[in-house]
């Protein structure tokens, strides 16, 4: 699904979680209930994909999420390399176990621009790693709320 169709789909109040896979974790946000703001939630450590799923699903449930955002790893000439095609392996797969929408957000430089971010404001290398990867999710969803903010839309809060 592309973000345009998830626009129609979405309901005032409805709010969207956003997804950063790595090969060891996986950051988590959401956002605020006006989709305006993304915000980091967790870090999930991951094990084997029916345990990551369990958890994301759990705290989509929780959170009371409508759709989840996750971050694409294209290459920066477009391509999708072997992370992009991890990726889309692993949303295929939690499509079967979840009816909530999923919507790729191209994630280019988001993990950079963070790791940049947390270097200016003088972070420790422990205290980035801790906080990377749900700072990146909270990049590329605030990216994909921002995108939806211009989409015009009858349902738009």
């Amino acid at each position: 699904m592309h973000i345009e169709d998830l626009a129609t789909r979405l309901k005032p109040g409805d709010r969207l979680m956003g997804l950063d896979l790595g090969s060891k974790t996986i950051g988590v946000a959401v956002s605020d209930l006006t989709r305006q703001i993304a915000s980091p939630l967790t870090t999930i450590r991951r094990s084997k994909f029916s345990a990551d799923a369990a958890a994301l699903l759990a705290l989509a449930a929780h959170e009371k999420v409508a759709a989840l955002v996750l971050g694409l790893p294209v290459n920066m000439d477009g391509s999708e390399g072997p992370r992009a095609q991890s990726t889309r392996a692993f949303a295929r797969n939690l499509a079967r176990l979840s009816p909530l929408p999923l919507v790729f957000w191209d994630e280019r430089l988001s993990t950079s621009a963070v790791e940049r971010m947390l270097i200016a404001s003088n972070r420790s290398r422990a205290r980035r790693a801790e906080i990377v990867d749900k700072l990146a999710a909270a990049y590329i969803l605030q990216s994909a709320l921002d995108r939806l903010a211009r989409l015009p839309s009858p349902n738009s809060p």
